[in-house]
């Protein structure tokens, strides 16, 4: 009988340990995979078999004041394929470039691509989705969202802005209140088996999406209304390349109404206005009317015009700024009123003090004209605001001197932005202290050699005129539910003492002597006590001969309720702010402050007297 050897009954051991080891490792893992890790499995298993695809949230609105809606939504439908569950290619193909008025080329494109689903075109008129819906072609998916609509079509277009494609906000209040007005989307999920074609028995499952918040404004309709007419208006009988005006609170800061003219339609937002496009124009491409119902980003590219790429987008640009507060400009004679709140305040010049202007100050070695060659001769000072009178603001700077000047250019808030709630305001644009010599002071006295924001302008005044406390002008008023309940209230701080309630008095009594006889006279409204104050500048370079008139006016003029701004760019022929742009306020006043409810004043009384 044969003997095992011990060597070969190790070996037997060892192989046999190694084994069950091994068994024993994988059953742990599999026990490890089984429970404690089931759930990560389960769901990278159920990830593997679901499609998801995206519900739109309904925008929240933008409501006026009075609660008329100025940007609401309409139904629309988004149309996409899933190429694994195609069954006719060349009959979708056929269906969807004749109902969506697509080229071919571009359908097969999209639907011979394989992805796990394809958009084809958003944005679709509720009545093509479901004429698409009805044909009941297999991998064709046809889902209802939301697409923005602007009742009043151009209305305060470079205020409420627009969205894009995604439904967010591209410019003004819809990008500036997103967080407000987007919402929560919602998702479809659809099983498929492994090869991605969706199981018949399994149905969807569906997370409705929560719409955004409504956002209720300052904007007046009827206001705007009035605005825009005027502004038309002017621009037509002046030739000028745009208008701009803006009404607000002096109180609180709420702007009722902002346009700067010409306006845009915001129901078609990349189609660009004739004043910016080239004078020849090119029929429209297949490309382009592909376009037309493709992204956003390809409208950009394809306009329907001439310009292509960074031209065209540097146009569309032009088109959707606000000038109210994306630009600056020289202010000319408005911002005398910064000037004589400063001077009057410091204690440099009192409403008696006499002057003299023979038709011009010499300035270091500089000879500075007022805008009446001959001069205004003796006037006091009362009497050089009501001529505006360039001597007489040179002498009150020059009193103040640069480091005081400065001093209230700050103290008035003209160093730093307004805060409005819109994106892409413009800071002012100021020369350095320290390279600021006499000239230059007198120059900045009388509203030249700087530029501001119009927006900067009317909150300054606003705040020298409402009894001395900054504001900041704003749109935003409050945020409510779909069903009206309030959610939120805007606050801004509105408590800065910028003058004194003195010397913001005077300035209001000042001022409508400019209107009550000055050079603001055209401004003047029987029953009413309005101040304001006119300005005629220059714009850069000097040769171009080009000039900015403008009139900014208040009412009443002892208890200001409504400020409006007009600035009227590069009109034709006559240009004086006295002539041209005080009457555009005076016409609008007449109709707002009956609609505001503000009554004649049943008798007037002069609190400064020459």
């Amino acid at each position: 009988m044969q003997k095992t050897r011990p060597f070969h009954r190790r070996k037997e051991v060892v192989i046999f340990l190694g084994c069950a080891l091994a068994l024993l490792g994988l059953g742990g893992r599999l026990a490890h995979l089984m429970v404690a890790e089931s759930e990560h499995y389960a769901t990278l298993a159920q990830d593997l078999h679901e499609r998801e695809r995206s519900i739109k949230a309904a925008r929240g609105r933008i409501l006026d004041r009075n609660g008329i809606v100025l940007a609401d939504n309409r139904t629309v439908c988004t149309v996409s394929v899933i190429h694994s569950q195609i069954e006719d290619p060349e009959q979708v193909i056929d269906v969807l470039a004749k109902e969506l008025e697509l080229p071919e080329e571009t359908v097969r494109r999209r639907v011979e691509k394989v992805s796990s689903i394809e958009r084809v075109r958003q944005n679709v008129d509720k009545e093509i989705g479901d004429r698409i819906r009805n044909y009941g072609l297999a991998g064709v998916k046809v889902d209802e969202d939301y697409r923005r609509y602007y009742p009043f079509g151009s209305m305060a277009s470079k205020v409420l802005g627009f969205t894009g494609g995604d439904n967010q906000g591209i410019i003004g209040l819809e990008v500036e209140y997103e967080e407000e007005l987007s919402g929560t989307p919602g998702r479809i999920l659809t099983l498929t088996d492994a090869r991605g074609v969706e199981l018949a028995d399994t149905g969807e499952s569906r997370e409705e999406p929560v719409a955004g918040n409504d956002l209720v404004t300052s904007l007046d309709y009827n206001i705007q209304k009035y605005a825009e007419q005027a502004a038309y208006q002017v621009m037509e009988q002046k030739q000028a390349d745009s208008v701009s005006i803006l009404i607000m609170n002096p109180k609180n800061g709420e702007i009722y109404a902002m346009t700067n003219v010409p306006e845009f339609d915001l129901n078609d937002p990349f189609t660009l206005l004739p004043e910016y496009l080239p004078d020849a124009q090119t029929e429209e491409t297949d490309a382009q009317t592909e376009a037309a119902g493709a992204s956003d980003a390809e409208k950009q590219s394809t306009a329907g015009n001439t310009l292509t790429g960074e031209a065209l987008q540097d146009a569309l640009n032009r088109m959707w700024r606000n000038g109210c507060i994306n630009d600056t400009y020289e202010p000319g004679s408005t911002f005398k009123i910064i000037t004589a709140s400063a001077g009057l305040e410091a204690g440099v010049v009192k409403p008696e003090d006499s002057f003299s202007c023979p038709g011009f100050k010499i300035v270091e070695d500089r000879r500075i004209r007022c805008h009446k060659v001959g001069g205004h001769g003796a006037e006091t000072f009362v009497q050089g605001i009501q001529n505006s009178c360039n001597p007489v603001f040179i002498e009150v700077g020059l009193r103040l001197g640069v480091d005081r000047y400065f001093s209230y250019f700050d103290q008035f808030g003209l160093n730093e932005k307004t805060g409005i709630d819109l994106p892409g305001e413009a800071a002012t644009i100021m020369h350095k202290k320290e390279n600021v010599g006499e000239v230059e002071l007198a120059t900045i006295s009388f509203g030249q050699s700087f530029q501001i924001t119009p927006v900067q302008l009317a909150a300054t005044v606003s705040s020298l005129i409402n009894g001395g406390t900054r504001i900041t002008p704003h749109f935003g008023v409050s945020v409510q539910a779909e069903d009206g309940a309030l959610t939120g209230v805007f606050r801004y701080d509105d408590d800065r003492r910028i003058l004194s309630e003195e010397t913001s008095g005077l300035m209001r009594s000042l001022l409508e002597q400019v209107v009550d006889g000055g050079s603001g006279k055209n401004a003047y409204i029987e029953g009413y006590r309005i101040g304001g104050k006119t300005a005629t500048s220059e714009t850069l370079p000097r040769s171009a001969n080009k000039y900015i008139s403008s009139f900014i006016g208040f009412a009443p003029a002892d208890d200001p309720q409504v400020l409006g701004l007009c600035i009227i760019n590069n009109p034709q022929g006559v240009y004086y702010g006295g002539t041209i742009a005080a009457p555009v306020v005076r016409g609008m006043f007449e109709n707002i402050l009956p609609y505001l409810g503000i009554e004649k004043a049943k008798s007037k009384e002069t609190e400064v007297k020459q």
